[in-house]
């Protein structure tokens, strides 16, 4: 559960993104509306909806990838907008680290294991010493045999033991905060299980934040202490995991709960999904509660009952 007696080790305050497209006739995409939230040391936090609801953009703004239109991120009480210089934002980046979708990309497939730890202390932490020790250490926590890994190409590992590598990167520069974008979704079953356990352990023993971005609903259930729920850049219900998985209260919360596959019901061939119904289900929640905007429904749950 998120101790709220700790302050935030980062907070979100109205952030807003809107993409720009065309010369002569520009167009404006809102991908991400207004969205606050705050991040507590050793907890995860997933981030839920589907393909284009804005998840990525909201992690890509707080890497630094992308500049916010409006809004602001804190990270450790200081607006990261105002980093400036090569010292400050390497010092950013030794405390706020990304995990993405494809491990193989993250790795130059010229360049062994070894060499990419190596970069990381010439980078980072060019003053340590005992460089082939700590990189040993930190690849034992996360279960890989130091032996087998250091001296093999990329091409030579599975997708778990790169994503394992890219824990124990973070796990070297003693990361605050973990963007952890769709981890998983390109591993088979045993081996996500492995890399969640993993994570959750890590979270425990050295207090470090997870943003976990994820469309799958039994994984963030698996492994989130809290969750949010995005629809079309907006964040639509938020709360303890718990309580917003037995207790969904938003129109399109709820559709995604219906949409999971149940093991023991078999799929109906005449059973079919009109998006244009959820739309109007959702247009008349927030027609029937006007003027409450995001509200309280309990002391770790919220949700956005009107746009006004």
């Amino acid at each position: 559960m998120v101790d709220r007696k700790q302050e935030p080790i980062l907070r979100v305050e109205n952030l807003t993104k809107v993409f720009s497209s065309g010369v002569f006739f520009r167009q404006f995409t809102e991908a991400v509306r207004e969205v606050s939230f705050e991040m507590y040391p050793g907890t995860i936090m997933s981030l839920i909806g589907e393909s284009g609801s804005g998840k990525t953009t909201i992690g890509r703004m707080v890497l630094k990838l992308l500049r916010p239109t409006a809004g602001k991120i804190y990270f450790q009480e200081q607006d990261i907008a105002t980093l400036r210089g090569k010292a400050e934002l390497r010092e950013y980046y030794r405390r706020v680290q990304g995990v993405f979708q494809d491990p193989f990309s993250s790795f130059n497939p010229l360049f062994r294991v070894d060499r990419v730890f190596d970069m990381v202390y010439d980078v980072f932490l060019p003053d340590v010493k005992d460089r082939e020790e700590r990189t040993r250490e930190v690849l034992r926590k996360v279960n890989l045999n130091p032996e087998r890994v250091l001296h093999q190409f990329p091409h030579q590992l599975s997708g778990g033991q790169l994503q394992r590598l890219l824990i124990a990167r973070a796990l070297l520069l003693d990361v605050k905060v973990l963007i952890a974008d769709e981890l998983i979704s390109m591993l088979d079953a045993s081996t996500r299980m492995g890399i969640l356990n993993l994570l959750a352990d890590i979270c425990q023993s050295t207090g470090m934040s997870v943003l976990f971005i994820t469309h799958d609903l039994a994984l963030g259930y698996y492994i989130s202490d809290y969750t949010m729920i995005m629809h079309r850049g907006r964040l639509v219900e938020q709360g303890a995991t718990a309580e917003v998985y037995h207790n969904p209260i938003h129109p399109y919360t709820r559709m995604l709960f219906r949409s999971v596959p149940d093991i023991g019901h078999r799929w109906d061939p005449k059973e079919k999904f009109v998006p244009e119904q959820v739309s109007r289900e959702i247009a008349e929640f927030y027609a029937s509660n006007s003027g409450r905007g995001f509200a309280q429904v309990s002391s770790s749950h919220k949700v956005l009952m009107s746009l006004d």
